[in-house]
C-alpha cells in the first residue's frame, strides 16, 4: 500500500482530487476522514496541511506527496520531486506600495520585509547581496506595508488581485510554482512499482489535458492541402470512406490552435468536422 499526503482543503486539494479521479482512483468512502484507502488501486490518502506535507514525506509518515513547489522549497526536508504536476501554478513575488518608485533589487537594501517564506527569501537576498530584515507573518501578509509593520511583502501571487486591492505592485519574481509529486528516499521495490503505475496514469492524464481529437470527412484530391495544416501529435490517420473518392481523416490537435486550424481545414476542403474530448492519452 503507498500512501499519499495531500492538502484537507483549499485549491490544491480540489485540484489533487480531480486528478486523481481522473486516473481511476476510487476513494473507498464519500465521508472524508484523516486516512482514506482506495477501492480499485493500493493507495490511501492521508490529509494533512500543506505545510506537514513535506516532513511526512521526508520522514516516511507518508510515501509521496502532492504539495506546492514553494511550500517544498521553504521546509528543505530530504525528499525527492518525481514530477511537475501542472496545476495550481502561482509565484513567490516581492512587492511594493504601488506608489513607490523602483529601481532594481538593491531597493530592498535595509527594508523590512513581511513574509511567511522567510526561508525561500533569505536564500533570495543573500544571492543578490541583499540586508534586509525578514519579518515572519503567517497569514494576511499583504495588509503589513499599510499598517507600517513592513516596507515590503514577500508572498504568493496568483492573479495579482490581492496586491492590487492592497495598493501594492509586483516587482521580483522570485520563484515559480506549481503542484509537484514528492517521494520519500528510501521507498520500498513494492511501493516503487506502485508508485510507477501511479505516475503512468498521470502521464497519461496529463497527456490529454487541452488535446481535441478531430474527424473529418475530405475529398481525396484535397488530402494533400489538408494534411499539409495539420500539426497533429504523429502522422494523421487516414480511411476510405463508403463514398468514393473521400476519405476520413483522424488527428489530435492542441486546443491553443484549435481554432486557427479549423478554419484552414474548411478552407482546405474537410467537411464534417467533428471534436471529441480526450480523457486520456497514452504516447
Amino acid at each position: 500500500m503507498l500512501r499519499i499526503a495531500i492538502q484537507a482543503k483549499g485549491r490544491l486539494y480540489e485540484d489533487t482530487m480531480e486528478l486523481l479521479t481522473e486516473a481511476g482512483i476510487k476513494l473507498s468512502s464519500a465521508k472524508r476522514t484523516l486516512l482514506i484507502p482506495a477501492r480499485n488501486f493500493p493507495v490511501e490518502i492521508l490529509f494533512l496541511r500543506d505545510d506537514d506535507i513535506p516532513d511526512s514525506v521526508a520522514s516516511g509518515v507518508a510515501d509521496i506527496g502532492i504539495v506546492g513547489r514553494n511550500e517544498f522549497m521553504e521546509k528543505g526536508k530530504d525528499a525527492q520531486i518525481l514530477k511537475n504536476l501542472g496545476f495550481s501554478k502561482c509565484r513567490l513575488s516581492l512587492a511594493i506600495p504601488k506608489d513607490i518608485e523602483y529601481s532594481d533589487i538593491n531597493w530592498f537594501e535595509g527594508k523590512k520585509i513581511a513574509t511567511s517564506y522567510p526561508g525561500i527569501l533569505k536564500n533570495y537576498l543573500q544571492k543578490n547581496n541583499i540586508n534586509a530584515d525578514i519579518h515572519v507573518i503567517t497569514g494576511s501578509v499583504e495588509i503589513a506595508p499599510g499598517i507600517g509593520l513592513a516596507d515590503a511583502i514577500f508572498d504568493i501571487v496568483s492573479s495579482g488581485s490581492t496586491l492590487v486591492s492592497n495598493r501594492l505592485k509586483e516587482v521580483e519574481i522570485v520563484v515559480e510554482s506549481e503542484a509537484v509529486l514528492i517521494g520519500n528516499n528510501n521507498l520500498s521495490d513494492e511501493k516503487k512499482e506502485i508508485l510507477e503505475e501511479l505516475i503512468f496514469r498521470i502521464d497519461a492524464v496529463q497527456a490529454a489535458d487541452d488535446k481535441k481529437y478531430i474527424l473529418m470527412n475530405v475529398p481525396n484530391k484535397n488530402l494533400e492541402e489538408v494534411l499539409s495544416v495539420l500539426p497533429g501529435i504523429k502522422s494523421p490517420t487516414i480511411m476510405p470512406l463508403a463514398q468514393e473518392g473521400w476519405s476520413s481523416v483522424h488527428t489530435v490537435l492542441n486546443e491553443k490552435c484549435f481554432w486557427e486550424i479549423i478554419n484552414k481545414l474548411k478552407q482546405a476542403g474537410a467537411e464534417g468536422i467533428l471534436v471529441l474530448n480526450i480523457e486520456k492519452m497514452v504516447l
